[in-house]
């Protein structure tokens, strides 16, 4: 009697057809618990969050003399300024900054007198050349979302905010089952009919790049008993099983009757050439594919069907690099002496891949764990101009890329718990965030190079958040506003509130120490909006030019003991368990192009945000009010 395979169906419908039974049976993706140090490669499971601030310490960044900053004001090269030598302190690099100091001026700018005191021709500015507190990473952030791959720079980011275990995608055990009367283990002198047996080491170097853990069994004879009774074996012992050899019609093929006698046989035969025997099959959840013998057959059959499954195991796609062009959303500035590598957060928005250039510091480990490519500026070139095109080499796939909602404005750690709720509910869609301030945030809308802008912009005239500016820089329309939530701004203070500041006007106390948020962003300009309706001279509140980017900086500078006070959000002083003195409510939206209001990740973020699970998530972290998610305020 002839033999007659059970199915001949196309590849595709063979992978999808087989992916369902799979999924109907119950095979899902495990997870363990790993050492940071051992995580490399793997995959998270959940969000890992900082534990300590990295620097813990307020660290001085250059050789040099630490002192308090005013005590070098009014120095210049026409009137230089000496320091008793009780006025500083010697420091290297990476020394905590003495108590009571505020700034380090580098050794190569100070005189050296004979009596021990130094003279200076230049003042120092508050926080000069400190790494502070948290510069790196803050503890409370997110340092890596949900089913994230973790690099090397992930692993430093991960041990310097204190984490030092986490939970992983355990790696699927793949068993490897050689079959044949006439296979051998590999030796230098095989006998005449002796055919070595290697399949098993090619599928295992395959199987490690991709990220499983093969076990490879002892070589088993052509008897259908020893082929059950191993393929049992190995079912019960690994997560998914390859049966090579016998797959095909052959007296001595075995493997189609083993694996129905085991589990079930889901197909058998696939149109495809090589590799047209092909065996899919399954012990409950428990992948079983059985390859041809014939090297090129098998390596064909397991790239097609075997590592779709490792990817779902995953939830990923596969990657390769290559380099491309892209636009910048903000200059590039370079010194001519070196060839320099700038890291780039990237995202498509319309058909332009985007590139907004990462904090460039040598100890911001966090910004190339972060980075979706990199720029080479080369070396006697000053650097690159905002919306100018260049070449990127791209450290993550295109297809994430264009699967990336770029979000480019206000900073608040919503958009990161935002980012893992979009993860989780969709692996293929990415969010990445740049934090340049709400009028930074219009203007990259304006571009045409963000998806959405996070706003939060007073009208000081009525009251109205938002809608002026995006009148003013928006004439002819153009763009979505989006409900996000109502959050609590006030001043954070240190716990206990021990200088007992009752108003906002109290930052201008003699000895009180500010830090305050850039230039550009919504909360300066109500910080300075309230400086004029109290009547306060942000000339007599010090610190006041000490700038940081997110609201976690500035909470984490207060909690370090650096800073006093700092305008913020109460869910920033909730983390870092600080008081807090509330000044208003104010509106955080997002500003949304019209032209990609439609596109599928914008719809996925506006889903997100009217979930359940969004609304839990930000009603945990506290000083929110969420009135309508997602709902359009208006067009414009």
């Amino acid at each position: 009697m002839s033999f007659a395979y059970l199915t001949n169906v196309p590849l595709e419908q063979a992978r999808s057809e087989y992916l369902w039974k799979l999924k109907e049976n119950g095979f899902s993706t495990q997870f363990e618990t790993v050492p940071v140090q051992k995580s490399y490669g793997r995959i998270t499971s959940r969000a890992v969050y900082a534990s300590i601030n990295a620097p813990h310490y307020a660290a001085s960044a250059m050789d040099g003399i630490a002192l308090t900053a005013r005590d070098s004001f009014g120095a210049t090269e026409t009137t230089p300024v000496t320091l008793r030598p009780d006025q500083f302190v010697a420091v290297d690099t990476g020394d905590p900054v003495p108590e009571g100091c505020d700034a380090v001026i580098m050794i190569e700018d100070i005189v050296k007198n004979d009596d021990g005191s130094v003279t200076i021709h230049a003042a120092a500015a508050p926080w000069q050349h400190i790494r502070q507190i948290g510069e790196d990473v803050c503890a409370g952030e997110m340092i890596l979302p949900s089913f994230t791959e973790i690099t090397p720079a992930a692993i430093g980011a991960m041990i310097a905010g204190g984490v030092l275990e986490l939970e992983v995608i355990r790696k699927p055990v793949v068993g490897i089952i050689p079959t044949g009367d006439e296979i051998v283990p590999p030796c230098a002198d095989p006998k005449p009919g002796d055919i070595l047996e290697f399949n098993s080491s090619i599928f295992s170097a395959m199987l490690t790049a991709w990220g499983a853990e093969p076990k490879t069994y002892p070589i088993v004879p052509d008897r259908f008993d020893a082929i059950r009774d191993m393929l049992i074996k190995a079912v019960e012992e690994c997560d998914m099983v390859i049966l090579n050899a016998g797959s095909s019609a052959g007296r001595d093929d075995y493997s189609a009757e083993a694996v129905r006698k085991v589990g079930e046989l889901v197909l058998h035969g696939i149109a495809i050439k090589p590799g047209k025997p092909a065996i899919l099959g399954c012990r409950w959840e428990k992948p079983i594919l059985g390859v041809p013998g014939y090297p090129v057959s098998g390596i064909i059959v397991i790239e097609e069907l075997l590592r779709p499954l490792i990817d779902v195991w995953y939830g990923r796609e596969s990657r390769t690099g290559s380099r491309t062009n892209a636009r910048l959303t903000r200059p590039v500035v370079s010194g001519l002496k070196y060839q320099e590598f700038v890291r780039l957060r990237m995202g498509y928005v319309g058909n332009s891949l985007m590139a907004s250039p990462l904090p460039r510091g040598s100890g911001v480990v966090s910004s190339f764990m972060k980075a979706d490519g990199m720029l080479e500026v080369p070396q006697g070139k000053e650097g690159y101009t905002a919306g100018e095109a260049v070449r990127v080499r791209l450290l993550k796939e295109r297809s994430q890329l264009k699967n990336t909602l770029v979000v480019i404005g206000s900073h608040d750690p919503l958009l990161d718990e935002l980012a893992d709720l979009i993860r989780r509910r969709d692996r293929r869609v990415f969010l990445s965030s740049s934090h340049v301030g709400s009028m930074g945030g219009i203007m990259a809308v304006r571009r045409g190079e963000a998806h959405a802008a996070g706003i939060h912009l007073l009208d000081t005239e009525t009251g109205e958040y938002n809608r002026r500016y995006i009148r003013k820089y928006f004439p002819h329309g153009g763009v979505y506003l989006v409900r996000c939530v109502g959050r609590q701004q006030g001043l954070m203070l240190q716990r206990g509130n021990p200088l007992g500041l009752t108003c906002f006007a109290d930052i201008a106390r003699d000895g009180l120490r500010y830090v305050n948020r850039q230039k550009g962003s919504g909360t300066r300009i109500l910080t300075d909006y309230l400086c004029q309706k109290e009547g306060v001279d942000p000339d007599r509140i010090y610190g006041y030019e000490r700038e940081e980017v997110t609201h976690n900086a500035v909470a984490v500078q207060i909690a370090g003991g650096s800073a006093d006070a700092g305008m913020g959000i109460y869910s920033a002083a909730k983390l870092y368990d600080l008081d807090f003195l509330p000044i208003c409510v104010e509106e955080y939206d997002l500003l949304i192009p019209e032209n990609v209001w439609t596109t599928g990740i914008v719809r996925e973020m506006i889903r997100t945000l009217e979930s359940r699970e969004f609304r839990d998530r930000i009603e945990a972290m506290g000083g929110y009010t969420l009135d309508r998610p997602g709902e359009i305020i208006d067009v414009f």
